[in-house]
């Protein structure tokens, strides 16, 4: 039987997989995560299937159309995000009116987190499936090919009989990520890595994940409220390591390699582990991560023989009071620390910093700027907060009047790219906006910043490509006069 899985076309270049979807501006797109990780399960267990990445192809709806035509699925899984919604929804019921047979499934954190609205929005749509869904689709799948699908016995799914909306119990998630394929292999025989591009990692990269889950509660993220939960599941370090040496053997290609966990050092001991298998079998491929600032220096400098080249780190704010409101589990005190254990080591920082949290001012605001001044991050990101339905967040932007939506297009500009949708007391969303442009072009305009990545990269030529291709990207943005 043949299952198709789609990342349907919007905008070129729309990287609907990210936490926070968008044409971005430095040119990052991710990966198709979720359905490469779905499809490499349904492969594995006999069933042909075809992975369609519109906006990385550069496919328009009627190419893409024709695709799915061409090859005529059974069964064909949709991804969503939230700025897209209405046209994702609006592509699923166009395949069905030219292929009525398929079963239409969509899938990702917007409609997990809102399947009855999402129902009511496709007219012709058959199901959702809400959070992971590999063993759901899985299911699904089987049950089709038995010609034996019964809607009524599937966990983890949402649909309409007639015009009542049923809710089936939510799946349990999966604990055994080892019996999921290397989605590398999916990426290999699928898609076209050179398509890809993230800002912070040597190019060409490629993402995985080692793990699902984040045990932490930070209000604003998306993946663990909406989509895989807080249960934290891992991958066996042995399982990690075969994959490490597969990309290196069969993917030479790549030059760098993205562990999109939410925290990969959730635990500590686990990565030992990890890095002492990649040192002891020699792999040699670097790699960057997820990292929290409370990140030890032992463990940092074990990362970094094994491979790692740079650590990504939600700062979000340098005021102890914000970082409190927000549930991030952190004290200000960690900074500190951690950016003078990576000075340490060498080892560069990427720092994603937050506008607009809850007791958000201007002097919490320029708290953040004499830090990363004080520091020098080898990458930063100024970015208002981004509420999403199913959040916290969320719930806090809406219930309190600060959210400034009135359709979920308001998320993007009409380039596609991030649009801010809160405005809180104090700061407009105009005056967040230019206050993270106002500082980001400040700080890599800065004959300080510039003269460190003249000698990083002169020090660092496997970085010279991915620095070329950002700053190509993201060039126009940087003289934009606020």
């Amino acid at each position: 039987m043949k299952v198709l899985f789609l990342n349907p076309p919007f905008f070129p270049r729309f990287s609907r997989s990210q936490r926070s979807p968008a044409v971005t501006k430095s040119g990052t797109i991710y990966y198709p995560l979720w359905l490469a990780y779905c499809a490499g399960l349904l492969e594995e267990n006999g069933f042909e299937i075809k992975l369609i990445d519109s906006p990385a192809d550069n496919i328009n709806k009627d190419k893409t159309l024709k695709l799915i035509q061409d090859f005529s699925p059974s069964l064909l899984i949709s991804d969503t995000s939230t700025p897209s919604i209405y046209n994702d929804i609006a592509f699923a019921d166009e395949i069905k009116k030219c292929i009525p047979d398929c079963f239409i499934i969509l899938v990702g954190p917007h409609v997990s987190s809102l399947p009855d609205e999402s129902l009511r929005l496709c007219q012709r749509l058959d199901a959702i499936a809400k959070g992971e869904y590999d063993l759901t689709i899985l299911e699904i799948a089987k049950a089709l090919e038995a010609n034996n699908l019964d809607l009524k016995t599937i966990t983890g799914i949402s649909y309409k009989n007639n015009q009542e909306i049923i809710h089936n119990p939510q799946r349990a998630p999966m604990l055994d990520l080892d019996r999921l394929p290397m989605v590398s292999k999916v990426y290999k025989k699928h898609l076209n890595i050179k398509n890809y591009f993230f800002a912070a990692s040597v190019y060409p990269e490629i993402q995985i994940l080692t793990a699902r889950g984040c045990p932490f509660r930070c209000f604003f993220c998306n993946w663990p409220q909406t989509f895989q939960g807080k249960i934290y599941r891992k991958r066996s370090a042995q399982n990690v390591l075969a994959e490490f040496i597969y990309i290196k053997e069969y993917l030479p290609e790549v030059k760098g390699l993205v562990i999109e966990d939410d925290t990969f050092t959730v635990d500590r001991n686990r990565v030992k582990e990890i890095c002492e298998l990649l040192i002891k079998n020699k792999v040699n491929l670097k790699w960057n991560a997820n990292v929290r600032t409370d990140l030890d220096l032992e463990t940092m400098r074990l990362m970094k023989a094994a491979g790692c080249y740079l650590l990504i780190t939600g700062i979000e704010s340098a005021d102890e009071n914000i970082l409190n409101n927000i549930n991030k589990g952190l004290k200000s005190e960690h900074l500190a620390q951690f950016f003078n254990n990576a000075k340490q080591l060498k080892l560069p920082i990427h720092a994603a910093f937050m506008a607009g949290n809850p007791g958000e001012t201007i002097e919490t605001l320029e708290m953040n700027v004499r830090l990363v001044e004080k520091y020098l991050p080898d990458t930063l990101q100024f970015f208002p907060l981004t509420p999403y339905p199913g959040t916290k967040a969320y719930e806090w932007a809406r219930d309190n009047g600060y959210l400034k939506i009135n359709s979920y297009r308001d998320y993007l500009t009409k380039d596609g790219l991030h649009n801010c949708v809160i405005s809180i007391p104090g700061l407009s969303s105009n005056d967040l906006v230019k206050w993270c442009n106002k500082n980001r072009n400040a700080y890599y305009l800065s004959l300080k910043y510039i003269f460190y990545k003249l000698k990083r990269t002169i020090s660092h030529p496997q970085e010279f490509l991915r620095t070329y291709k950002a700053l190509l990207n993201f060039k126009k943005h940087l003289i934009v006069k606020h």
